[in-house]
Parts: C-alpha cells; sequence; structure tokens
C-alpha cells in the first residue's frame, strides 16, 4: 500500500525545495510513497507520514499554523493520539517546543520540553545568523533516522534560534557553533531537525530516505 506523505502548507515552508527532496529520497530508495502538499486538515488525518517545513520567525509560523483551520488539531491527532511518524524541519522542528523567544515568548505545540531561544556563540566574532554546512555530531547512532550517516557528516544550516531541551536524551545530534545545539531531536515517533535536509545534497537525502523507511 502506498505512503501518503503531507508536507504541511502554512505559508511558511520552503515547499518546493522540501517536496523535491522527498520525492527525489522517494525515487532513489525504491519507496512506494507519495508526497501531498497540503493545507488540508482531513488530508493530514488519513497520512501515513507529516513533514511540517518551517522558515521564518517562530511567532509568525505559529500563526500561520494557527491560522489554518482545523490544522493543529489534526496535527495532533494523527501525530500524537495516532502515532504517525513526524519530521519537523528547522522553525517546523522548533514549533515542537513549549514555547519560543523570539521578540516575547510564544507558545508551541508543546509536543517537547524544550523553548527555543537565541543563539549566542561564545566567540564573538562567529556569526549571527548560523549559515552554511557544519559537522553533524551523532548522539544516538541506533536511532534508525541516522542509520548510515557517518562521522564527519556535514549538513546546511540557516537560523538565530536553537531548541534548548530539558531532557539530553531527547538530542540524537547536536551541532557546535561555539557551543553545542541540537541539530536533531526526538522520542518516540517523532523527529525535528535544525538543519535543512532538503539542502543538504546526499546526506540530507539520506536521512530523508531514513525518516521514510522509519517504522517507530
Amino acid at each position: 500500500m502506498t505512503d501518503s506523505v503531507a508536507l504541511i502548507d502554512y505559508g511558511s515552508g520552503n515547499l518546493r525545495s522540501a517536496a523535491k527532496a522527498l520525492e527525489r529520497a522517494v525515487a532513489d530508495g525504491g519507496l512506494d510513497a507519495r508526497i501531498i502538499v497540503t493545507n488540508d486538515p482531513d488530508v493530514v488525518r488519513s497520512a501515513a507520514r507529516v513533514v511540517l517545513p518551517g522558515v521564518g520567525a517562530f511567532a509568525d509560523c505559529k500563526s500561520g499554523l494557527d491560522a489554518v483551520p482545523g490544522m493543529v488539531d489534526a496535527l495532533t491527532e494523527r501525530v500524537i493520539r495516532q502515532g504517525a511518524p513526524f519530521l519537523g524541519i528547522c522553525v517546523g522542528m522548533q514549533l515542537m517546543a513549549k514555547a519560543g523567544v523570539e521578540h516575547g515568548v510564544h507558545p508551541g505545540l508543546g509536543w517537547l520540553d524544550a523553548t527555543v531561544e537565541a543563539l549566542t556563540p561564545a566567540d564573538p566574532t562567529l556569526k549571527i545568523p548560523h549559515m552554511g554546512w557544519n559537522e553533524l555530531i551523532v548522539k544516538a547512532p541506533a536511532h534508525p533516522v541516522l542509520a548510515g550517516i557517518a562521522p564527519g557528516t556535514h549538513t546546511y544550516y540557516v537560523h538565530s534560534y536553537a531548541m534548548k531541551v530539558a531532557n539530553p536524551a531527547l538530542v540524537l545530534a547536536a551541532c557546535d557553533y561555539a557551543s553545542e545545539f541540537p541539530a536533531i531531536v526526538g522520542r518516540d515517533n517523532l523527529v525535528g531537525m535544525q538543519f535543512h535536509p532538503e539542502k543538504s545534497q546526499a546526506a540530507g537525502l539520506s536521512i530523508i530516505g531514513n525518516f521514510l523507511r522509519w517504522r517507530p
């Protein structure tokens, strides 16, 4: 049976690149899956997997998601109550937190015990936003989403804020930009990536393929 993968369109995501990367991972992996770009909560409720992208400010992305009638309820039902595999990308990952503190305190989806706070590198010569390629420091090599990811693999980042988690066990991989921050977080059927796998070339496609195969 073909898996439907709902890529959420709420006006705040890099949809074209994300969709192309998902489709490429499906083709390269010979997977039986169909990528559906959607803002329809009913499509989300029937999807085998859900992907939430995000570009921009935390509050703007959360407002955009809230503005799609029924979408937050559909995500909660399908992902949290029913356990569909979920991937959050960049701000889509950040929205999994309890709150973001960019330009005030704003509530997230509350799926992870975490907040999203400004990057504050100890080295003042390091620029913010953090942009470019950095090494992925794997903390949980046994996690299926990280299968085959070699030490020293680099992924691509564009961000000024990062997640701060209450439980270090949620951090599946980290990035060091003067200090470490979570690059991949996850629990149960949830996984989020601060970097952009759709812009991370072969490594990103491999990680996306792992997510599409993942059966939590």
